[in-house]
């Protein structure tokens, strides 16, 4: 007989993200849902404000990367009314998604990640100076990892455990047999956890010294960007700098390190080495480059077929809301996307917990839209970014993908899986802090002969507009659409990366990313998911959060009116 696991939150960060999985008597998942329980409601908030504050309010999607919905929002806005920024601009926007990638990426992987793959209680255990030899098989210079530094954590995180107070190693599955790292591999990794918590703080530092501040900064405006003060001063640009060398030095002597040593430990292990049951992949052009070229390029995969690129057609793209909850009698295009809430509720049955309420997996169960390209779902992120530029045979890409197989023993169909898509995060930020350093040295050549960041935009009220912008964010393709009428925004969507990724069923009974990556996954015990965690963390969900939530039982959390006169 059937039973159904609930897991709820499965997200270390925002908490919104529901998973159900359907388990046969063999444990093997037969069907999957993903629900989000919270709405954002911020394109209803938009309405009837002015086009030049929408940057300033989309940022507040999200409070993790509020710097990718604030710069894509204002560029939506740019390319609506025809701006072109000044080239010291893109470059300034470049080295702040730089700050973003670095940030995102790092407590992605250790903080909200990394314990699907380390046995905190088995670090325990280990012998200090074996770990230390064993972290010199993965780095020339490894970090945070000699004996001295391996028996500080040791003893710290023992402190903890003898306190009572596990903080955030507390409540998980620690033992679990999916756990592949060895006792001394497990401290390794947990001194780069630990160390990781200082290094994303200079990442957030990095951010505020271009962006006012951290999170939402507020240097970018339509038309460029104000902070021209620090940009013609020598201290600030050699404190960008100096930070920015920190956090590459991390990356490559910690994190690059470990993904190499999960690749050695987890190579054999079956949960890890699927995940990736959606074949269609689709990225954008990302960050201006030194030559002012994009360091990523745009394309779509369709079917796995490497050979096959093709440009993205920005008119293919719509959203279907057959299974979420909201109104809508076809799927549309974002330029005409509505956001008219019809919540359902949920069901409650038997599940390995006991009764609970649990999705409606037949009608609506979910605030997450479902996006499709030509009707394909597909998956962004990182993994798309790289697959796509290595069918380009994008130099840098084919270039650092190679290196990682090599150093791995991987073939190219690892990076199909839960292993290849976290070991994608890795590489696609070793490439930007090695091309992060161009960019930087371009900028700081080109103010030699030209200051200028701002170039002022008119808007006509007698006119109307419409745009849209396209922006890699860390968690893969962002867009943001725009209409603007008698001055005024009249509508507005924006299709998030984790809407792609993590969207339900759609009208034609094709499941999205998430759902399809777990189909099929075989659990070692039903009431202690953990590989169940492992694959949907490697997306890095990230339900954008803002305005409205419910609870299962129906009842009002609270009401709130913004109108546009109240800020």
């Amino acid at each position: 007989m059937n039973q159904r696991v609930v897991i709820d939150p499965i997200t270390r960060i925002e908490g919104h993200l529901r998973i159900e999985v359907e388990v046969d008597e063999q444990n093997v998942i037969q069907k999957a849902w993903a629900s989000s329980t919270l709405w954002r409601g911020i394109e209803v908030i938009l309405k009837g404000r002015t086009p030049m504050d929408v940057g300033l309010l989309v940022q507040r999607i999200c409070g993790v990367c509020t710097f990718s919905h604030y710069r894509c929002g204002t560029e939506a806005v740019e390319k609506a009314l025809g701006v072109k920024i000044p080239l010291n601009a893109q470059y300034l926007r470049s080295l702040m998604m730089t700050a973003l990638h670095y940030h995102d990426h790092i407590v992605h992987f250790y903080h909200l990640h990394a314990l699907d793959w380390v046995d905190v209680v088995s670090a325990l255990s280990a012998d200090p100076a074996k770990a230390a030899q064993v972290a010199m098989k993965y780095s020339d210079k490894p970090l945070a990892a000699g004996e001295g530094d391996l028996r500080a954590v040791q003893e710290r995180v023992q402190g903890f455990v003898n306190k009572g107070k596990l903080g955030p190693f507390a409540n998980a599955y620690w033992g679990n047999k999916t756990y592949r790292f060895s006792p001394e591999q497990n401290l390794i990794a947990l001194s780069h956890y630990l160390k990781a918590l200082e290094v994303q703080r200079v990442a957030a530092e990095m951010m505020a010294i271009f962006g006012g501040k951290q999170p939402h900064p507020q240097s970018v405006v339509v038309g460029g960007m104000t902070s021209v003060r620090d940009l013609i001063n020598p201290a600030r640009l050699q404190e960008w700098q100096a930070k920015h060398d920190i956090v590459a030095d991390f990356v490559e002597r910690a994190y690059k390190a470990d993904i190499i040593m999960a690749a050695d430990a987890f190579g054999a292990e079956a949960s890890v080495l699927g995940g990736v049951n959606v074949h269609n992949f689709i990225c954008c052009d990302e960050f201006v480059g030194a030559d002012g070229q994009h360091i990523f390029k745009q394309g779509v995969i369709l079917n796995g077929d490497l050979k096959n690129v093709s440009d993205i057609n920005p008119d293919l793209i719509a959203e279907d809301v057959t299974h979420s909850w909201y109104k809508a009698e076809k799927p549309q295009h974002p330029y005409d996307g509505t956001t008219i809430p019809e919540y359902t509720g949920f069901i409650e049955r038997d599940t390995v917990y006991g009764k609970l309420p649990t999705v409606d997996g037949d009608n609506k169960y979910s605030w997450v839209k479902s996006p499709r390209y030509n009707s394909h779902p597909m998956e962004v992120g990182p993994l798309a970014c790289l697959l796509v530029n290595y069918a380009k045979g994008n130099p840098l890409v084919v270039e650092a993908v190679d290196d990682f197989l090599k150093r791995t023993g991987l073939p190219l169909d690892a990076l199909y899986t839960t292993l290849g898509r976290t070991a994608a995060r890795m590489i696609q930020t070793s490439i930007v802090a090695k091309e992060s350093n161009k960019i930087f040295d371009a900028l700081v050549t080109n103010l030699k002969s030209d200051e200028s960041l701002y170039r002022k935009p008119e808007i006509d009220p007698d006119k109307e507009y419409v745009g849209h912008a396209i922006i890699e964010a860390p968690r893969g393709m962002l867009s943001h659409w725009i209409r603007i009428k008698a001055g005024l925004v009249e509508n507005y969507q924006a299709v998030v990366p984790t809407t792609w990724n993590a969207g339900p069923m759609d009208a034609n009974g094709k499941i999205g990313p998430y759902e399809a990556s777990l189909v099929g996954l075989k659990l070692e015990d039903p009431t202690k998911p953990l590989e169940v965690l492992r694959i949907i963390h490697s997306f890095d969900p990230c339900m954008a959060c803002s305005v409205h939530m419910i609870d299962y039982k129906g009842q009002s959390l609270g009401e709130f009116r913004v109108g546009p006169t109240a800020c």
